[in-house]
C-alpha cells in the first residue's frame, strides 16, 4: 500500500514517486504470499499487473500478518455495524490494494460504500486497470461518474479519488464531492501511510477525522521501535529509499501512538504489536496452518519484524464500542524489563576487516586457552553473502586477538548452519547436526582433528573425518538448533544431545547420551518433570549435569523455563530451577556458567521496550538480574541473536562472535567485528 508524501515542495513530486514505489513492492509481496496459500485473494494478481516475483517465506509471513490484521479489524467493523442502514470505509493511501473487491466478492458490502484515496497518478492507473478488466469492472458496476475533478472512478459503492493526503482542505473538498457522508459510521484505514507524511500533517489528518465524523473508527498499521538494532536497520532501509519514516521519532512505541490518538479527539484506542496480535487474535489452528505452509527457519527475524510493527484501532461515538483488538487468548502483558545495571561493549579493534567473522548460525568453541575455532553459518566473504565453508581461528597474543582463515577443501564438511561443536580434547572436536536448507535432513556427525600446535600464527590443517555412527545414535545427529553438552555419569564422559528441530519435526524434546569417545548410544534412566520440547535454547555443563534455559517451544513461543539435569545414583533427574523475578522468555541466546552463576547472553524476546543484554541467574538463590549492554562505543547496531560467544573466566571477559540475520525486506545485517563484553563488575557485585 503506498503512503503519502509531504506537501507540494520542490522535492514533493520525487518523494511521492519514491513512496509509490513502496506500494508497488508491497503489492508484489502480497501477490506472492497469496500464491503460496497464506491467504485467499484472487484480485491481487489482477491489480499487481504482469510483474511476478516469488518472495522468501519470511516476507510471506510478514505480509500475511499485515493482511490478517487489517482484515480482522475491517470485518469486525462490518459485523458490528451490519444492522445499520449505511456505513462507509475510507482507505487512505490505498495504492493497488484489493480490499474493496474482496469484500464485495464475499457479499459484505450490502450497505457500505468504499472510498479509496491515493496520489492522482496512482488513482488514474488503478481506474484504467479496473475499466480494462472484466473481472474487476463487473464487480464494481461503473456508473460513469468519473472525470469529475479528482474522482478517477465512481461506482455505486466504490469511489477512487486522486488526491495528495497531505493537502487536507483539498482532500475534504474531493471527499464531499464524491458523496462521503460525515453523519454515518465511518472506518478510516491507514496501512503504512501516515508515517510517510510529516507529523504535523498526519496529526492534522487524525484530528480532522475525529472532529468531522461523530461516529468513526480509525485503523492504523505501521512501524514502531526505531532505536534498537533492528529499528536502526529498518530506518536506514527507508532512508536509502528516500522514504523516511517520520512518525517514529515522535511516536516511537505503541503507548505513544495510543496517546497520540487519545489526545486528538478519539475516545477509545487499543494497540498491539504483531507478536501479540499473532498470539492473541489468530486462532491456534490458523497459526499452525501458516507455520506449516512452507519450510521455515527464520524465527528470530520473524519475531523481530513483528515487534517492529503494530496495529491500532481507535474509535469515537460508536455504540456498541468498537474493540476489534480484544484478545481471544489472554497472554500476560509484561511491562518493561527492569535493568540492574550495564555491561560495557568494546570492539576487538585488531580484528577489524578480518575475513569470515561476519556470520550467523555458526558455532565457536575454545579448543585450548586463548584459541577459538569458528565454523559454519551464513555470512559474507569477498563481498558476497554465502554459506561459510572456511574455518576461522582466533588466538590471543599479548592481550590482542588475531584471526586467521583456514580453507576446508574437504567436501565432507559441506555447508552447515545451526550445528554444535564439542571439544573433547585439545586435538579432537565433534560436530553434531546442522542443516543446509530447512527442507533438508540434518547433516550427521563429523570429527575435527587438529594438531597440538593449532593457533593463529598459522594453524595447521584441521582434518575432517566422517563419524560412522551406530544406527541407535543416528537420530541424535539429524537435527539442528539443538544443544550438545559434555557431562559425566559414574565418572565416565558423555555428550548429552537435546532438543532442536528437524526437517520433519518443527520442535524436538528428545535426548541422547553418547558415551565418548566411541559415541555409543547409552540408555540412562531419567526421572522428574520432562521439559517441554524446544529448540534455539542454551545448554551448559554444571556439576556433572546439564543446565537448559529458554528456547522456542512448540507453538513458536519463547520459553522462560530453566531445567537442571542432575546426576543421581542410578541415573539423572530433571529439576526445575525457580528464578525470581521469573526469567523473561527468550531464545537464540548463548549461555555460560561461572562460579555458580548462569550467564545468558542476548537472544530474542517479545519485550519490545528493550533488547536482551546479559542476564545473570544465581543458581543457589534463583535471583535473576538483567543487565543492558552499553553500546555507545560501537558505530553499528549490535544484533545479539544467532551469534556465538566464548567466556574467558580469568579475564571475566565474554567474546561475542558474529550474529545478525535477514532484517525482513530491509537487508541483511551481520555484526562486522567480534565484541568484547567486560563482566567483571557484575560478577563481583551479583
Amino acid at each position: 500500500v503506498s503512503g503519502r508524501g509531504a506537501g507540494r515542495s520542490s522535492s514533493a513530486v520525487s518523494l511521492s514517486r519514491q513512496v509509490q514505489g513502496t506500494g508497488g513492492s508491497s503489492a508484489l509481496s502480497k501477490c506472492s504470499a497469496a500464491a503460496r496459500g497464506y491467504f485467499q485473494d484472487r484480485f491481487l494478481r489482477l491489480l499487481a499487473g504482469r510483474r511476478r516475483r516469488r518472495r522468501a517465506p519470511l516476507i510471506h509471513r510478514g505480509y500475511y500478518i499485515r493482511a490478517r490484521a487489517v482484515d480482522h479489524c475491517v470485518q469486525d467493523f462490518l459485523l458490528k455495524t451490519q444492522s445499520l442502514s449505511r456505513t462507509q470505509i475510507l482507505s487512505l493511501g490505498a495504492g493497488f490494494d484489493s480490499l474493496y473487491f474482496r469484500l464485495k466478492d464475499m457479499g459484505l458490502l450490502h450497505h457500505t460504500v468504499v472510498y479509496e484515496v491515493d496520489f492522482p497518478n496512482v488513482a488514474c492507473q488503478k481506474a484504467t486497470l479496473i475499466k480494462g478488466m472484466k473481472e474487476l469492472s463487473a464487480l464494481v458496476g461503473d456508473t460513469g461518474g468519473e472525470g469529475l475533478g479528482a474522482i478517477t472512478f465512481s461506482g455505486e459503492d466504490y469511489k477512487l479519488l486522486g488526491v495528495d493526503l497531505s493537502e487536507l482542505s483539498e482532500l475534504q473538498r474531493t471527499l464531499e464531492e464524491a458523496g462521503l457522508n460525515n453523519e454515518i459510521p465511518t472506518l478510516f484505514i491507514a496501512e503504512v501511510v501516515l508515517t510517510y507524511m510529516e507529523n504535523t500533517r498526519s496529526d492534522a489528518l487524525i484530528q480532522w477525522a475525529a472532529e468531522h465524523f461523530p461516529q468513526a473508527c480509525f485503523l492504523v498499521y505501521e512501524q514502531v521501535h526505531p532505536e534498537d538494532p533492528f529499528g536502526h536497520v529498518m530506518q536506514q532501509h527507508f532512508r536509502q529509499l528516500n522514504t523516511a519514516l517520520h512518525s517514529l521519532a515522535q511516536y516511537p512505541d505503541c503507548e505513544a501512538q495510543q496517546r497520540r490518538f487519545l489526545g486528538k479527539g478519539w475516545t477509545e484506542c487499543s494497540v498491539m504489536d504483531m507478536n501479540e496480535f499473532f498470539t492473541c487474535c489468530i486462532p491456534e489452528d490458523e497459526q499452525q496452518r501458516v507455520q506449516t505452509l512452507e519450510p521455515f527457519d527464520e524465527y528470530e527475524e520473524w519475531h523481530l519484524k513483528c515487534s517492529h510493527y503494530f496495529v491500532l484501532a481507535a474509535s469515537k461515538g460508536m455504540e456498541p464500542s468498537w474493540t476489534p483488538l480484544l484478545p481471544s487468548v489472554t497472554v500476560p502483558r509484561s511491562g518493561p524489563v527492569g535493568m540492574a545495571g550495564s555491561v560495557p561493549a568494546a570492539v576487538c579493534a585488531r580484528l577489524s576487516g578480518a575475513p569470515g567473522l561476519r556470520r550467523y548460525g555458526h558455532h565457536s568453541v575454545l579448543i585450548k586457552p586463548n584459541v577459538i575455532l569458528t565454523t559454519g553459518g551464513f555470512g559474507e566473504e569477498h563481498g558476497q553473502h554465502c554459506r561459510m565453508r572456511n574455518f576461522h581461528v582466533l588466538s590471543k597474543r599479548a592481550g590482542c586477538w588475531e584471526a586467521v582463515t583456514q580453507n576446508i577443501p574437504d567436501k565432507r564438511w559441506g555447508e552447515r548452519l545451526y550445528h554444535t561443536v564439542s571439544c573433547l580434547s585439545d586435538t579432537l572436536a565433534l560436530v553434531v547436526g546442522g542443516r543446509t536448507s530447512p527442507s533438508s535432513a540434518g547433516l550427521g556427525m563429523l570429527w575435527l582433528k587438529f594438531p597440538k600446535t593449532c593457533n593463529a600464527s598459522g594453524p595447521d590443517d584441521v582434518a575432517v573425518e566422517l563419524v560412522s555412527l551406530q544406527p541407535a545414535a543416528e537420530a541424535a545427529a539429524l537435527r539442528w538448533r539443538h544443544s550438545t553438552t559434555e557431562m559425566t555419569f559414574k565418572g565416565e564422559q558423555y555428550l548429552f544431545v537435546y532438543g532442536g528441530r528437524s526437517a520433519l519435526e518443527p520442535v524436538l524434546g528428545d535426548w541422547y547420551f553418547l558415551h565418548t569417545p566411541e559415541l555409543s548410544c547409552t540408555v540412562i534412566a531419567v526421572e522428574g518433570p520432562v521439559p517441554e520440547s524446544r529448540h534455539s535454547h542454551s545448554a551448559c555443563s554444571w556439576e556433572g549435569g546439564v543446565l537448559i534455559a529458554g528456547g522456542l517451544g512448540a507453538a513458536e513461543q519463547p520459553l522462560g523455563s530453566v531445567f537442571l539435569l542432575k546426576e543421581l545414583e542410578h541415573g539423572f533427574q530433571w529439576q526445575t530451577v525457580e528464578t525470581h523475578p521469573p526469567l523473561v522468555p527468550r531464545y537464540s541466546h548463548t549461555a555460560h556458567v561461572h562460579e555458580g552463576k548462569l550467564l545468558l547472553v542476548g537472544g530474542v524476546w517479545f519485550h519490545a521496550s528493550s533488547v536482551p543484554g546479559v542476564t545473570v541467574i544465581d543458581l543457589m538463590t534463583g535471583l535473576c538480574l538483567d543487565y543492558v549492554i552499553n553500546v555507545e562505543h560501537l558505530e553499528w547496531p549490535l544484533m545479539l541473536h544467532n551469534h556465538s560467544s566464548v567466556f574467558l573466566p580469568n579475564e571475566k571477559e565474554l567474546l561475542v562472535i558474529g550474529g545478525g540475520g535477514n532484517c525482513f525486506s530491509f537487508g541483511t545485517h551481520l555484526n562486522p567485528v567480534p565484541v568484547s563484553l567486560s563482566l567483571s563488575s557484575i560478577l563481583i557485585n551479583h
